[in-house]
């Protein structure tokens, strides 16, 4: 590890902007808020910007956390992190999103599933809202079961299994997703009850089971097609997602 020796006043401007939270018998470092214009549907969006790091140890020595970071090989990890519009903190109503990771639909625009269309459809949600918060979780691909597996899964998926067969056949369970630090996250920065867009009742459990106030749930489905009908009929019928549009997923497309 390099030893640096940061100016103070560097240090005194990240260090306004770190802040620690205790999850259970881990800590987290959520650095923030920060600007962040967004392109959503071809207008510009303002948005803040936080992103966590999850570490065994807390140190609260600002400069020792900065020299720290490069041992990590952060590049070689995935960083979470949270989008944040409007008086969050204070507003009456907020909408939220727990929103995992997709590497093939949010980035590449994949039609084997809906979670780009769902990506950027809750962050327009929010902003029609006035206030809420997108929640990026980095460790959430495949449903738990990460990017390669992800891949070899997609094989299964080619060859007749449906996602969650394709899963357990790797050895996974269905669903190993864990909302814990995004709700010790989402509880650092309000207390006051939210509305979660999900079409997942594990989610609204989660966020139920750690005491936080949840005022309702609105669904969020999409951009249905030939390339992801079994898979949005297997969210409903394997995994237990909320069919708010069950009659039109098996209407003809």
């Amino acid at each position: 590890m390099i030893q640096t020796q940061m100016d103070p006043k560097i240090l005194s401007v990240l260090a306004d902007k770190i802040q620690i939270i205790q999850n259970k018998q881990e800590f987290i470092y959520l650095v923030g808020p920060i600007k962040l214009p967004v392109n959503l549907y071809g207008e510009t969006v303002s948005f803040n910007w936080y992103c966590w790091l999850k570490t065994k140890e807390a140190e609260e020595d600002y400069g020792r956390i900065i020299d720290k970071l490069s041992a990590y090989n952060l590049a070689e990890l995935q960083q979470s992190s949270v989008l944040v519009y409007g008086d969050f903190e204070s507003s009456d109503e907020a909408l939220i999103r727990m929103h995992s990771i997709c590497h093939t639909g949010d980035i590449f625009g994949s039609k084997r599933c809906d979670c780009g269309f769902q990506l950027k459809q809750s962050m327009k949600m929010i902003v029609e809202q006035g206030t809420g918060a997108l929640f990026y979780l980095a460790n959430h691909e495949g449903r738990g079961i990460g990017l390669f597996s992800k891949a070899m899964a997609y094989i299964l998926q080619e060859n007749g299994l449906d996602t969650v067969e394709a899963n357990e056949a790797l050895g996974f369970v269905d669903d190993s997703r864990d909302y814990s630090d995004a709700i010790a996250v989402l509880k650092a920065l309000r207390s006051k009850p939210v509305t979660l867009i999900t079409n997942n009742p594990k989610k609204l459990e989660a966020l139920r089971a750690s005491g936080l106030g949840v005022t309702g749930r609105q669904p969020l489905w999409g951009d249905k097609s030939e390339y992801n009908e079994k898979y949005l009929q297997t969210k409903v019928q394997r995994s237990g997602h909320l069919n708010d549009i069950e009659d039109d997923l098996h209407d003809e497309s």
